[in-house]
């Protein structure tokens, strides 16, 4: 760092330092010795001016100066009075540059619009020198990122996965979102509520997600369960406890061929009966140590899992999707919400036909959020909905249809390209067939599954499968549509109370009916949700 008074002797000094090649000065001692050898100055002299610059000036005494820019660091940076001259060395990508600065202004801050100035003459240098060819590849530049939106727009598949208080709530001002669905869980009102969980197949996970020899620790009916895949790729559900002293097998443990082995002393169990077949330790595996294994099953790209509250073994099997299966339908995406409410309500949306005329009518770019879906704005397209509901005979009672025929219409007028015949299939209490039939956009299907994490919150996703031959940005629409339509139900669940004897009216009966189609899920031993009165625990 060299400073000296302003005057022609400087400006002298000033110029014959601009002439010195990049490279030759590599500190401050170095730039010393060589102003000294071309100006014939002592070196003491240039010592005594920075000692006389620090007298006057306190900020002289800062040493060095660091910015978080990428490839900038302005180094041994001093600030003086506007008096003053500051040689200061900047380095851009490791190449020294020299830089002299006279600070104009006076009074207060200097050094900032020094700093300033350096940074502004440094950046636009570096464009200077690199813009000429970096021109005539920009156009190419933007191309490809263009294609490479596209590309992800049109080809990977949808992924819309919301947080549990991220859908369906209306914040106070000053509260979040997270506050105020803490307090809607806290002070709503739930009725008188059927049994919480009732008998049934239930979703766990995508079969892609646990691979061979992987563990997982998922929660369901108010459980923990260990999931794993064994080395021979078969899938096992048990309990997550280790009957010995407790560890969670899911949080450690390992998969040793096809048994799960305890993190906590290596007890073995075998997925097939729950069996221990092996203690570290042990003389002899005692033949009572066993573990609860989970009746379970793979299909439709998804492992499911079967519940009873009385341990009965399954009653009816889940329908295999045959364009699934052979991979004639391919995967374009999935959602998953969650929704505080008894799991009974969302199926019963499909018996509640009136609903859908006034809580779905408005066209999808109005949004979920119900304030606002019937603002003037989005008020040139609406849907048309005509749909029916029946449960089906012996000896598949356990199933329900509902037909769907949706239109649009633009201006009034019918828009018959979006026009879409869907067929959903209820099976049991948790899993939704959406069967979609266009003469244009072809076939496909959303698995809309509902799995019970806790007496009033449910989890739910929908996964589309579609005709490997149509254009991936056709099921993703659909899949987005739908996501608009279901946040808005989730909106009404998460804020509303069950009420077991509503009241209805003659256009209403299918509710009745439905109702009494779900009850045969549910058993004298079913469990039920029980509030204390001193507080809100269950």
């Amino acid at each position: 760092m060299v400073c000296c008074p302003s005057g022609a002797r400087v400006k002298d000094v000033l110029e014959r330092l601009q002439q010195v090649p990049k490279g030759k000065v590599s500190n401050q001692d170095s730039l010393c010795t060589l102003v000294q050898e071309r100006d014939g100055v002592p070196q003491s002299e240039y010592k005594e001016v920075k000692q006389e610059v620090k007298k006057q000036d306190p900020r002289g005494k800062q040493k060095s100066w660091s910015f978080g820019l990428p490839y900038l660091e302005l180094q041994n940076v001093l600030s003086f009075t506007s008096d003053s001259v500051c040689l200061c060395q900047l380095s851009l990508g490791g190449a020294g540059r020299w830089r002299l600065w006279e600070l104009l202004a006076p009074g207060p801050g200097p050094r900032d619009q020094a700093l300033l100035a350096m940074l502004l003459e440094l950046g636009s240098g570096w464009l200077s020198a690199r813009l000429p060819g970096l021109l005539p590849a920009l156009p190419l530049l933007l191309l490809v990122l263009a294609v490479l939106l596209a590309l992800r727009l049109c080809f990977t598949p949808l992924q819309l996965l919301r947080a549990p208080h991220q859908v369906g709530y209306i914040p106070e001002p000053g509260t979040s979102k997270s506050q105020a669905a803490n307090q809607v869980r806290r002070r709503r009102k739930r009725g008188e509520l059927p049994p919480v969980y009732p008998n049934g197949w239930y979703r766990l996970l995508g079969s892609e997600e646990l691979r061979h020899g992987q563990v997982k620790n998922i929660t369901i009916f108010g459980e923990q369960v260990a999931v794993y895949r064994g080395q021979d790729g078969q899938v096992h559900v048990v309990d997550a406890y280790c009957p010995h002293l407790g560890a969670n097998l899911a949080v450690g443990g390992r998969v040793m061929g096809n048994c799960i082995e305890c993190p906590f002393h290596g007890w073995q169990f075998r997925g097939e009966d729950g069996k221990c077949v092996k203690i570290p330790y042990a003389e002899k595996v005692p033949d009572f140590a066993k573990i609860k294994i989970w009746p379970s099953c793979e299909l439709n790209c998804a492992v499911f899992v079967w519940f009873h509250c009385d341990g009965i073994d399954p009653s009816w099997s889940i329908p295999e999707q045959e364009e699934i299966q052979s991979g004639e339908w391919v995967y374009r995406g999935r959602t998953e919400h969650y929704v505080n409410c008894h799991i009974q309500e969302i199926p019963e949306n499909a018996a509640d036909i009136a609903h859908l005329s006034h809580l779905h009518t408005p066209n999808m770019l109005s949004g979920a959020d119900l304030r606002y879906t019937r603002a003037k704005l989005w008020g040139f397209a609406q849907h048309d909905w005509k749909v029916e509901w029946h449960p089906e005979p012996e000896p598949t009672k356990h199933c329900s249809r509902m037909l769907v025929n949706h239109s649009l219409r633009v201006l009034g007028w019918h828009c018959s390209l979006l026009d879409v015949h869907v067929v959903a299939r209820q099976v049991g209490p948790g899993i939704v067939y959406m069967l979609f039939n266009h003469s244009f956009l072809g076939r496909g299907v959303i698995l809309h599954c509902v799995t019970p994490l806790e007496p009033l919150l449910q989890r739910v996703s929908h996964r589309i499968y579609y005709q490997a031959n149509i254009p991936p940005i056709v099921p993703k629409f659909i899949l987005k549509a739908e996501c608009i339509q279901f946040e808005r139900d989730v909106m009404i669940w998460n804020n509303k109370k069950y009420i077991s004897k509503p009241l209805l009216v003659k256009e209403d009966s299918a509710i009745a009916r439905h109702r009494r189609w779900y009850a045969q899920f549910y058993s004298a031993k079913s469990p039920r949700l029980t509030v204390r009165h001193d507080d809100l625990e269950w």
